[in-house]
């Protein structure tokens, strides 16, 4: 018997999934619950905002206005649902559950709990994208079949706010903190990303801003999936910006978060 292989810790891959797989099993634990909002809210807001300023706006360049505003709200679900989880959610296990100090208590590292995290956030985003573009298919709101892709621009929004919004636990030492994260960056960020209305016509030092917040450029690469011509080479400029962002937020994340857990 081969006592070697037996004491041996599982791979990293398999450290990293089973943090995943355990975040989904509490998810699925209250399907329904978690499952239902995100069909949900596009309606709220396609509702209040599309058929409202809709009304008042018919075309939005080459696009109807409705179309515009649909196709960037499926990256902006998976947004709100990667920062609540990796705010709240992170900030209540690390705290209050103790589910981190009994997760280390196997052979998983830190590292590990926040990679497998992060994965999990990029799931849901994927997941809360897909429901968000569901309910655009059936208003016909969108009907390119390229639109599906953007369900891939919906992990990496998660995955993005994921590392973003671990770096900002990894410092909060009150709960209630996190109403200026939400607040003060979030809601700001969802109307000078080019969701509710283009980017070239606000003032130069505006722009830029818009251009150096994070959800720009998602919002860029989903509408590119959801209208025939909108694949273009400068959205690779946009697909670089999302990585150096996940790899920097993520190490922040991981310096941060690691020491936290083991003090």
């Amino acid at each position: 018997m081969n006592y070697n292989n037996e004491h041996r810790p599982p791979s990293f891959f398999k450290r990293v999934i089973s943090v995943w797989y355990r975040h989904v099993r509490v998810y699925s634990s209250s399907l329904f619950s978690n499952a239902f909002p995100p069909f949900l809210e596009p309606l709220i807001f396609l509702a209040g905002l599309g058929i409202g300023v809709g009304g008042y706006i018919q075309n939005m360049g080459a696009m109807s206005y409705i179309l515009f505003l649909a196709s960037g709200l499926i990256v902006t679900s998976a947004m709100y649902s990667a920062s609540f989880e990796c705010t709240y959610g992170t900030f209540i296990r690390l705290e209050f559950d103790a589910v981190y100090d009994g997760m280390l208590g196997a052979p998983i590292s830190p590292r590990d709990l926040i990679m497998g995290e992060i994965l999990f956030v990029g799931t849901k985003g994927f997941i809360f994208s897909f429901a968000v573009l569901t309910v655009i298919w059936v208003f016909r709101i969108i009907n390119y079949p390229l639109s599906v892709l953007a369900t891939l621009v919906g992990f990496l929004t998660g995955v993005m706010f994921g590392t973003l919004s671990m770096f900002i636990t990894s410092f909060v030492r009150n709960i209630n903190h996190f109403n200026f994260y939400f607040t003060g960056l979030l809601t700001p960020m969802f109307f000078f990303s080019g969701v509710v209305f283009p980017l070239e016509n606000l003032p130069k030092a505006l722009a830029f801003i818009a251009e150096v917040i994070p959800l720009t450029h998602v919002v860029r690469l989903a509408r590119a999936f959801c209208v025939p011509g909108g694949l273009n080479p400068y959205l690779l400029f946009d697909l670089l910006y999302c990585m150096v962002f996940v790899v920097l937020a993520g190490w922040l994340a991981e310096r941060g978060l690691s020491k936290r857990m083991i003090i």
